[in-house]
């Protein structure tokens, strides 16, 4: 699937759901997100159109918050946190070698489809910095060489 392919009737039927509600962009912009992975170009007119805001509008939400992708995510998401204790506890460092592991930077995905990476701002996981998460599953203390071995498990879980 290329980003021309997208799904317009989920993008429809959340537009359609949640249009009526106070404060409708957000919430449509997570539920296509929550259904597509992403937030597909094509569909910033559609939205525009059912909250009748401009496309300018929209699009600047959409890259104002760094959670929205506009382009599909790989299969799995690695998030790094980039908050002050993970930074006190190098987190520099672990987001230099997943780079230079993964050929690729933040908001990007891998050539093969299987990883994109994103920076977070907090996981919560202070305590055990260092801290990221890969599809939703929290790690701590990771290091440059625990990262490669989260890598191959989730690589062999596939």
């Amino acid at each position: 699937m290329n980003q021309l392919d997208w799904d317009k009737n989920a993008v429809q039927a959340v537009i359609e759901g949640l249009k009526d509600i106070p404060g409708a962009l957000l919430p449509i912009l997570h539920g296509i997100q929550d259904r597509l992975g992403y937030i597909p170009p094509d569909s910033v007119p559609l939205i525009a159109s059912a909250l009748n805001l401009s496309r300018a509008e929209v699009h600047g939400v959409i890259t104002f918050y760094h959670y929205f992708r506009e382009t599909p995510p790989g299969k799995h998401t690695i998030h790094i946190c980039r908050a002050e204790s993970c930074q006190s506890m190098n987190s520099r460092g672990l987001e230099a070698h997943a780079k230079a592991k993964l050929g690729i930077d933040y908001h990007e995905t891998t050539a093969d489809g299987d990883f994109s990476l994103e920076p977070v701002y907090c996981l919560g996981n202070c305590a055990c910095s260092p801290a990221m998460t890969i599809d939703g599953e929290v790690y701590g203390r990771v290091s440059p060489e625990r990262f490669d071995e989260i890598l191959n498990e989730v690589r062999a879980e596939a």
